[in-house]
């Protein structure tokens, strides 16, 4: 009786360590794959999708003085002053992730906590 059970443990383990090691079967096809991030990078350069981070949007003189303190405290940061009636708007940066944007936007919040990122249509 006690041999049927270490048997039959036996067989079970050996099943699932089997049953595991083909289920981790390579599919590694490179050429799939370099497939998709061509096809991905064309798509990103035909979209022109990206992001910016937003410091103000209401009054022209209070975007124009942003636009200038943000100048000062990060010069080789591109700005843009846009507007949209009614209101004035800030943007700065040219992010191609939101990662990217998210990692300036904690430099620039300490300046600036009114900022957020916005998406570029």
């Amino acid at each position: 009786m006690k041999n049927k059970h270490i048997t039959s443990l036996l067989v079970a383990l050996l099943f699932l360590v089997s049953f595991t090691s083909f289920s981790q079967s390579n599919h590694n096809d490179i050429k799939s794959i370099n497939k998709l991030i061509k096809k991905k990078r064309t798509y990103n350069k035909v979209t022109k999708t990206g992001y910016r981070i937003q410091l103000y949007n209401g009054l022209e003189k209070k975007a124009k003085n942003t636009r200038y303190r943000f100048k000062t405290l990060f010069p080789n940061t591109r700005t843009f002053l846009s507007y949209e009636a009614p209101e004035w708007k800030i943007q700065v940066g040219d992010y191609r992730t939101r990662l990217d944007a998210d990692r300036a936007l904690n430099q620039i919040s300490e300046e600036f906590s009114g900022a957020i990122v916005i998406q570029l249509k």
